[in-house]
């Protein structure tokens, strides 16, 4: 097993420190999540690998949270970015490059009968209840206790005792009035969201909901749960909104809607369709996002909105990632799942494995995970030494358990190979 050496990894955590709070300049990134294996401080990536300050070479199955589809530094997209820099970083004006990525976005989400480029996630999420919220003329979210939306107020509030529950804040700084406003019931729980819709019918804007859970773990929607959704959305006039920040570029084509076939009246898609740099956007049904639009009932001004840079990066990502290379990714993801499974099972390990499309995870227990209080139930200290171990042995992993893990475009038979034996090789680390 390789090891880590990190002296300049620990020198720049120690200028950070004075700062940045917890010495990270991005929320969720801070250094400790590998400690005591020391910090990962990413330096350049390129293809499936990653390497960090010191010249430590990973194979990398975090991809940024999701972000990279095609990998670290994809040629065509660096070949699309270069070209776009030459034109001109930003205009503040129409152009048509945006025209053709909103087409190909288009051509796989038929239902985006309308949609806006914003630069972040988070932003689209807030912009989508907005509409929401002035189409139906109501105040109420019903969200899920294992999806997350963004830093907006309206997303801060979590589940309390029982089986849901109205929103109480989850930090302070968020008004408990604004807060209030959010149900929030346990993912895969239709019972539970249909006792609220039912409570709060007349109230109820909008349900939003990561179709397949990136946050919780990796949770995938029960048979039966997302057309659940969608008619309980139907039966108290409100408006389904699919969060497929994570999904949209990894689960199919088309996004978990279309692997699903359940349409939502808005999707969310975020910085994957980019290639990792910022971009998102809200779309689906006209006449919900005309109210977003300059006179409508709640126009949304979007900082930034359509970097060329990004427009560029999109459109390169999006040709590259054709159907054939999708089913080439879920092809090789279920095998490293099945594989990293069957490891785990010779060796004695309780482990559960899941892949959907080039979306994957695994959870330290013996059954398969279902909802947020199933992930939370699993060995979290031996999923910690886990990852550390991995990382050791040259696979980097999500740090969290309540984080999915993806695959690339440029992850092939070669990388799967080596990943394989290096797991092979912490699940032993971790047992001696």
């Amino acid at each position: 097993m390789s090891h880590r050496v990190t002296p300049r990894a620990n020198e720049i955590v120690a200028r950070a420190s004075g700062v940045f709070p917890a010495a990270a300049g991005v929320t969720g990134r801070q250094p400790s999540a590998l400690a005591p294996g020391g910090p990962f401080v990413a330096e350049r990536g390129s293809g499936a690998r990653l390497w960090d300050v010191d010249g430590f070479e990973c194979l990398d199955f975090a991809l940024a949270s999701g972000r990279l589809p095609l990998g670290h530094a994809p040629r065509p997209v660096l070949d699309a970015i270069e070209a776009a820099v030459e034109r001109g970083t930003s205009f503040g004006l129409p152009g048509e490059p945006e025209v053709i990525l909103a087409e190909r976005i288009v051509e796989r989400m038929p239902h985006l009968e309308l949609l806006r480029f914003v630069a972040s996630e988070g932003e689209a999420a807030a912009a989508a209840v907005r509409a929401a919220r002035a189409f139906t003329a109501r105040d109420y979210l019903l969200k899920f206790d294992a999806c997350y939306h963004g830093d907006a107020d309206v997303f801060q509030a979590r589940s309390g005792s029982g089986v849901a529950t109205l929103g109480l804040p989850s930090a302070l700084g968020v008004p408990a009035m604004a807060a209030a406003l959010t149900l929030t019931a346990p993912f895969n729980d239709l019972d539970a969201a249909r006792s609220l819709v039912h409570a709060h019918a007349a109230q109820l804007a909008a349900i939003i909901v990561e179709p397949v859970c990136a946050h919780g773990g990796f949770i995938a929607p029960a048979e039966g749960f997302l057309d659940g959704l969608r008619q309980l959305a139907d039966d108290a006039g409100a408006v389904l909104v699919f969060d497929e920040c994570a999904t949209g570029l990894h689960v199919a084509p088309g996004g978990a809607q279309a692997r699903f076939r359940t349409t939502p009246d808005l999707t969310i898609l975020g910085s994957a369709l980019g290639g990792g740099l910022p971009l998102a956007l809200v779309g689906g049904r006209r006449e919900v996002v005309d109210c977003l639009l300059p006179g409508g009932a709640a126009p949304h001004a979007a900082a930034r909105p359509g970097s060329p840079l990004a427009i560029a990066a999109g459109i390169a990502t999006l040709d590259a990632l054709t159907p054939a290379v999708h089913a080439r990714m879920a092809e090789r993801t279920g095998r490293l799942v099945r594989d990293f499974a069957a490891m785990a099972r010779h060796r004695d390990v309780p482990l559960t494995a899941a892949a959907l499309g080039s979306m994957w995870g695994f959870a330290f227990r013996r059954t398969p995970v279902r909802s947020l209080a199933q992930a939370r139930d699993a060995d979290a200290a031996l999923h910690r030494r886990f990852v550390q171990a991995a990382l050791e042995a040259g696979v980097f992993l999500p740090p969290s358990p309540l984080e999915a893990a993806y695959l690339s475009a440029a992850h092939g038979d070669p990388e799967l190979d080596a990943a394989l034996g290096r797991l092979d090789g912490a699940l032993a680390a971790v047992l001696r």
